[in-house]
């Protein structure tokens, strides 16, 4: 079969606290990707510092402070791998997330993209009150989360960069504008992506970034009617 190498693009903005562990979990891979793409979006703790520390196959690029979308788009625009896969910097990879991913994409040349299933966990460290607070949200799941994705790069630049005004919920528009571009696709039932639930990630990212989910489904409703008319125009 054709050899298919991995980029792997980790966004962090002051995420020292979970990083290595994050990083970690990539270089365990049963099937290591070619390269390791940090992305410090501003950070002003040692996130970079960090980061550098593991040395190859790990390279850092930085970025004033643009947001999630914004670091991963650079660390596509300078991946030279045939894949791309993307890890947010506090969440963890199953082992074989990247070798029964690659396997899919090498059976099959016409699917695009293939992604897994996801579970939240509570932050071991966090106190016992905060943890009994997270547990509701722990039991969510799903499949449908950007640390989920393997994606071959030409694919990607088909659908087009992450939208950078959105500094959450940016991969619910990018996958909506997937969706109606025909992304070719397989999901898998096997658990990949381990979702770390902490109190930075529940009140910053989780109640805050929901602000602007109604702003994005407007817009792909917008795009759905939109394509629909010039369809049957």
């Amino acid at each position: 079969m054709t050899s298919l190498s991995t980029t792997v693009i980790i966004p962090v903005h002051n995420g020292e606290r979970y990083l290595a562990a994050a990083i970690r979990s990539v270089l365990a891979q049963t099937h290591p990707p070619a390269e390791i793409l940090v992305v410090d979006d501003g950070s002003t703790d040692r996130s970079a510092a960090f980061a550098h520390s593991f040395g190859p196959p790990v390279s850092v690029l930085t970025q004033a402070n643009l947001g999630p979308a914004a670091a991963r788009n650079l660390g596509v625009a300078h991946a030279t791998g045939d894949l791309l896969a993307f890890l947010d910097a506090d969440d963890l990879w199953l082992l074989y997330k990247l070798a029964r991913q690659v396997q899919v994409l090498k059976r099959d040349p016409a699917c695009e993209a293939v992604l897994g299933s996801m579970e939240n966990f509570v932050s071991p460290e966090l106190a016992e009150t905060d943890r009994q607070a997270m547990a509701p949200s722990a039991d969510v799941s799903g499949a449908h989360h950007v640390g989920t994705l393997l994606i071959r790069r030409a694919a990607f630049q088909r659908i087009g960069a992450f939208d950078e005004r959105w500094r959450h919920g940016e991969f619910i528009a990018w996958w909506a504008r997937a969706d109606r571009a025909g992304l070719t696709h397989v999901v898998l039932p096997e658990l990949v992506l381990r979702r770390r639930l902490h109190m930075d990630n529940l009140t910053r990212r989780e109640q805050e970034g929901r602000r602007s989910y109604p702003t994005l489904l407007r817009e792909h409703i917008r795009s759905v009617r939109e394509g629909t008319a010039k369809r049957h125009g």
